[in-house]
């Protein structure tokens, strides 16, 4: 690991854990023999070293469980490949609940997994007990067990990975800081290391950072936001216990508790409510296999219950208590991919404690990413592209990852809220809507009011599986839509001007729908990539010859640009994020045109201003541009108004509302009328793995308009035929609730899982979105079948439909 340090490589990775070591053995395996892998002290020596090495395969979702289990196939192979034992054995899993609530989330779990191939079983307290002799199960109310999922040996995995490396060629070398990442022409063009005090340039296009705790720090060298901070992370090994033999790891979340039985000890870790962050001041030059000091009152409480759950442990002797760093991020989860501001500039960092079981499959995504240019399936959910340039920011980081270490063992309810660094994004209409009741979520660091309180109702989510306290607020919300008329603060919505000489041929080439439109025409749209998978949905408006305006979900925005700017070659363009400079009231509802005569003198008639259409109107006094769209399907404007008159034209508009009914309507709202629709939802229904003609899209794609990314695609499944579609669902049952992952069984067999769910207040049911396989069938085969939806290990009856349910012709929204 001492060879010299080469002055070219087509990628250097920084950062010698895990997620390194694994980057760096995939992109051997495909053939990148010139990798170099640099780590500034020891290999393993970070987090790696002290990581607990559980192998748990079922993760949120269907692509998350994938790489999960490549994570486990792969270790059980690399000891014969290296020779280095990974110590990885398959002695299962077992999750306990001590609440009926926590039962509903593992069998909900259980039905996941039976979706995702995952081999699972519900079992019975008495079970537990003969799998466990040495637990408390007096008050355990239900219990999952995962047969293959496993333990295994940290450091001897990044080693067996690291020597993996080697053997196909790439170059390893401890002891050897980056001092520098340098870029030209927005491209990374090499890296400066010091070895020995000497320094060292090599050149290269790719630079991947998984330099774990420090990534965040090593990123701001480049202007690249890597958000990610270090917890403090506590676990206690017993002395030898007689008489202990190989157990499963057990997870007792209600008590923040996981358990591994090792070498005839046995370790307890926890993942407390409340965590300590750490490094604030950065990490000291010489830190290397270093531990935390102790701080035993921290984990005393975590260690009282555990002597109930587990009374051995009263007698066993404690042989290490040991407290060690590793990262979190601010929505618990891990960041993979091309960083926006960079081209070469590659991310794998940010574990959140399942770096072991993460970094074999991240390490094989990541590298087919970088060799192909594109992500082999969709991993949205990790993409680096999400994250937000303000939450580098240390004060907001050291805040919010006191939170999401301990949520990983929290109960994972629908609608579950951060608590902690809140209101770091608010639009003009912030206060205005909490004097009014408003109740908040955030996204993406925007405040959203995502529903409104009655007068003496208290401000607050009380979580629930089932009906939360805010459904009958929703339901009144979702019905004055439907009947009357609602106001919807969408100023989150991400804005992006994309202008000059050739915005048009420009946006012909990454939209699939027809982009040549006369000024003031809207058009819904997908970018789609070479696949005719969905890169973007949004909706383009042309404001001039030479001007266009796109408005993307807020979520996405970060994505959006990097994809537009990617893709500009010799073109005379230029991309604009103007997110901030314009907010958006949605005037939604039947009496929308009644309301919107009120205070604005133009005239709202279909003929003025027919739907997909947008100009400027005067409101109250000030001006606002109008267009008539709609995302809960029913007649409306969304009106952007400069943000210094926002707050003017909302007055304007409640004052005069009063006289129509105007109502307040919130996030939640938006998405129960949505779905009612089919109308779908990016990064949940349709992704960059789904392709647009089996999501139901092919009314936004124009092939006959000339090339764009994805038409060849398009094409080829126009003339194959579809292999899925993505079907709507209500449940014929109004009590049970669909949220989201649930299993969707045809004629008896799972065939996929809801995409996206939520209330149907309007059509008296639960409302779900799903991709059934139809391979060589016709509509009326595909809805002859009988369908239902698993809920927590329950069949639910469903009726299915390829059109909407709710106004399928849409002559509402053409009002």
């Amino acid at each position: 690991m001492n060879r010299a340090i080469p002055s070219k490589a087509r990628a250097v990775i920084i950062g010698g854990g895990v997620s390194g070591c694994s980057v760096a053995y995939h992109l051997a395996k495909l053939g990148w023999t010139d990798v170099v892998l640099l780590e500034r002290k020891q290999l393993t020596s970070g987090t790696t070293w002290h990581a607990a090495g559980l192998i748990g395969q079922l993760r949120a979702s269907q692509n998350m469980t994938r790489l999960a289990k490549y994570s486990r196939d792969l270790y059980v192979k690399l000891e014969a490949e290296t020779g280095i034992g990974t110590g990885m054995k398959q002695n299962g899993s077992i999750t306990v609940a001590l609440t009926e609530e926590r039962k509903e989330e593992i069998y909900r779990q259980a039905s996941l997994a039976r979706a995702f191939n995952v081999d699972v079983r519900e079992i019975t307290p008495g079970e537990v007990k003969e799998m466990y002799p040495h637990l408390n199960v007096s008050d355990v109310v239900a219990a999952v067990h995962l047969p293959l999922d496993g333990q295994c040996d940290p450091a001897n995995i990044a080693m067996a990975l690291a020597k993996g490396a080697r053997q196909n060629g790439a170059t390893v070398l401890e002891g050897v800081k980056v001092a520098a990442v340098h870029q030209k022409d927005g491209r990374v063009s090499g890296v400066t290391c010091v070895q020995n005090g000497e320094t060292f340039t090599i050149e290269t296009e790719n630079v991947v950072n998984a330099a774990g705790m420090w990534g965040r720090e090593l990123a701001n060298l480049s202007g690249v936001t890597v958000p990610l901070h270090a917890c403090e992370h506590f676990y206690i090994v017993t002395e030898p216990v007689a008489g202990l033999k190989s157990l499963p790891v057990l997870r007792v979340p209600d008590e923040c508790a996981y358990y591994k039985e090792d070498a005839g000890k046995m370790l307890l870790g926890a993942f407390e409510p409340v965590a300590k962050p750490w490094g604030m001041d950065g990490i000291r030059e010489d830190f290397c296999f270093d531990q935390l000091p102790e701080d035993f009152d921290h984990f005393a409480p975590i260690l009282e219950k555990a002597v109930n759950r587990m009374p051995m442990l009263e007698t066993a002797g404690i042989h290490t208590f040991f407290n060690g760093p590793e990262s979190f991020t601010p929505d618990d989860r891990y960041y993979l991919g091309e960083a926006p501001e960079l081209k070469g500039y590659w991310v794998a960092a940010g574990y959140n404690s399942i770096g072991i079981v993460s970094s074999g499959g991240a390490g094989m995504a990541l590298a087919q990413w970088m060799n192909d240019g594109e992500p082999p399936f969709d991993l949205w959910e990790v993409d680096i592209r999400r994250a937000q340039p303000f939450q580098k920011n240390r004060a907001y980081l050291k805040e919010r990852v006191t939170e999401t270490l301990g949520l990983l063992y929290a109960d994972h309810f629908p609608y579950r809220q951060m608590a902690t660094a809140r209101g770091v994004r608010r639009t003009p209409l912030h206060e205005h809507l909490k004097a009014r009741g408003a109740v908040f979520g955030e996204v993406a660091g925007w405040e959203r009011a995502n529903w409104f309180a009655k007068p003496g109702q208290a401000r607050e989510y009380k979580y629930s599986w089932k009906r939360q306290n805010w459904f009958e607020n929703q339901r009144d919300e979702h019905l004055a839509i439907r009947g009357g008329v609602g106001l919807i603060d969408m100023t989150s919505f991400g804005k992006i001007r994309v202008e000059g000489r050739d915005a048009l041929a420009f946006l012909q080439r990454l939209c699939a729908n027809q982009m040549d439109v006369a000024q003031g025409r809207i058009v819904y749209t997908q970018m789609l990539n070479a696949r005719g998978g969905i890169e973007s949905d949004l909706t383009v408006t042309r404001l001039s010859e030479t001007a266009f305006l796109l408005v993307v979900p807020g979520a996405t925005l970060q994505r959006d640009l990097a994809w537009l700017r990617r893709h500009i070659t010799d073109e005379f363009v230029v991309v604009t994020d103007v997110t901030a400079s314009e907010s958006v009231l949605c005037v939604m509802g039947p009496k929308a045109r009644a309301l919107m005569q009120k205070v604005s003198p133009n005239d709202f008639s279909n003929a003025a201003h027919p739907f997909g259409t947008a100009r400027e109107i005067e409101v109250g006094m000030g001006l606002a541009r109008a267009h008539r769209v709609t995302y809960v399907g029913e007649l409306g404007w969304e009106l952007y108004v400069s943000t210094d008159q926002a707050a003017h034209v909302f007055e304007t508009l409640e004052e005069a509302g009063a006289d129509v009914g105007l109502k307040l309507c919130g996030i939640h709202t938006l998405d129960s009328c949505r779905i009612e629709k089919a109308f779908r939802h990016f990064g949940h229904d349709i992704t960059d793995e789904d392709h647009v003609l089996e999501a139901g899209l092919g009314f936004a794609v124009r092939p006959q308009k000339g090339d764009f990314i994805g038409r060849d695609a398009v094409l080829r499944k126009q003339e194959a035929g579809l292999s899925r579609r993505l079907v709507q669902f209500k449940l014929t049952d109004p009590e049970p609730l669909l949220f989201h992952n649930e299993a969707v069984v045809r004629d008896g067999r799972i065939v996929g899982t809801v995409t996206s769910g939520n209330y149907g207040h309007h059509l008296g049911g639960a409302i779900g979105l799903g991709y059934v396989p139809c391979e060589g069938e016709s509509e009326a085969e595909m809805l002859g079948s009988s369908y239902e939806i698993e809920i927590a290990g329950a069949r639910a009856k469903a009726e299915a439909s390829l059109a909407p349910m709710y106004d399928p012709k849409a002559e509402r929204v053409r009002g």
